[in-house]
């Protein structure tokens, strides 16, 4: 009989739980009465005069009472200390502790701890979507993802952040958001130990150690670690650009490229070099500058090792291997290697002196 822990409940002295069945089994060397009654006898050594109201004895066996309304200390849970409305929610609930998974996919054998989990789960197989939403006609295959999607219509933001007020459409998106107040990092890599705040974060710094690159081009083939990266890969096909400038109007294909855009019309400089103090508005052009107080040159030439401390050095110098020269004078169409050098000979053609 597999057991767990608890406290008596009269007395608080140590008993134990059979959690297979729907009776609590009392623990023969501390209870050894073997007819009990509702009076003091659960414990020999408990003075209380009576069984808390949502307990009956039947026999040698203390069980939940099925007038009893509500959660009781009956249904609490021994290892986190939840209380449920019934014992069937306390053993579902248990069952998250236990790691036990009693609902089996007959398709692919997948395992899970609830029976309702096991029919959304059957429902990737079948392709059925019985939840559609009466605004757009979608429909869905979890009554929750339905419930999120209507949000979308309605602009409801229903979960709220006690602590700075900031309301979200979905409850995840609130949990993930707490963390940033309270430093929480429940999910730890069990290669490097790294922790991090959310699932998904997980999934993905996992592929850093394993090289996994689920997530393929349907166009070229190529393959990336993370979904955000094909997504933004895919527009280089498509020439989608939906990020647009509320200034002028320009229009980029990533999110962060507008956000450093858009520090070209309002100056910001939120990017400081912790040694001198130089402010920056792009983070490229700050590890830059870093470059500058540490000597790193991470640029290394693949045909003669020299190395350099900026990316754009590195592509000039390459040139002078290949003999590219992709700057080209629009008067007299003199070729160049690298663009100053161009620069300095339009000059000549207008009269400037270099």
């Amino acid at each position: 009989m597999a057991c767990i822990g608890q406290s008596c409940w009269t007395c608080e002295k140590l008993n134990c739980l059979d959690l297979s069945k729907s009776v609590f089994v009392l623990t023969p060397s501390l209870h050894s009465k073997p007819d009990l009654d509702p009076a003091c006898q659960l414990h020999p050594l408990c003075q209380k005069t009576q069984l808390p109201s949502a307990l009956q004895v039947k026999g040698s066996h203390v069980v939940l009472s099925e007038s009893s309304p509500g959660p009781t200390m009956a249904n609490k849970c021994t290892v986190c200390a939840k209380v449920f409305q019934s014992l069937s929610a306390l053993k579902m609930h248990l069952r998250s502790h236990t790691g036990e998974k009693p609902f089996k996919c007959t398709l692919c054998s997948m395992c899970f701890s609830q029976k309702g989990n096991l029919r959304s789960h059957v429902r990737t197989h079948t392709g059925e979507k019985p939840f559609k939403c009466a605004l757009c006609s979608k429909s869905f295959s979890q009554k929750g993802h339905l419930q999120s999607h209507v949000r979308t219509h309605t602009g409801e933001k229903a979960f709220e952040c006690s602590i700075c007020n900031v309301k979200f459409r979905h409850e995840t998106h609130l949990r993930n958001h707490l963390r940033t107040h309270t430093g929480e990092k429940p999910f730890e890599c069990s290669i490097c130990n790294a922790k991090l705040t959310r699932g998904t974060s997980l999934r993905s710094h996992l592929r850093t150690h394993t090289g996994e690159k689920p997530f393929e081009c349907s166009i070229c083939n190529v393959k990336f670690r993370h979904e955000a990266n094909l997504r933004r890969h895919l527009r280089t096909h498509t020439g989608e650009k939906p990020f647009e400038c509320s200034f002028c109007n320009a229009k980029l294909t990533r999110g962060t490229s507008l956000r450093s855009h858009l520090r070209t019309h309002t100056g910001e400089k939120p990017l400081e070099c912790s040694v001198c103090n130089v402010k920056f508005s792009h983070e490229a052009n700050l590890r830059s500058h870093l470059r500058t107080h540490t000597g790193e040159k991470p640029f290394e030439c693949s045909v003669c090792n020299v190395k350099f401390g900026h990316g754009a050095n590195l592509r000039s110098h390459l040139r002078t291997h290949t003999g590219e020269k992709p700057f080209e004078c629009s008067v007299c169409h003199a070729k160049f290697s690298v663009s100053s050098n161009l620069r300095r000979h339009v000059r000549n053609h207008i009269g400037e002196v270099a």
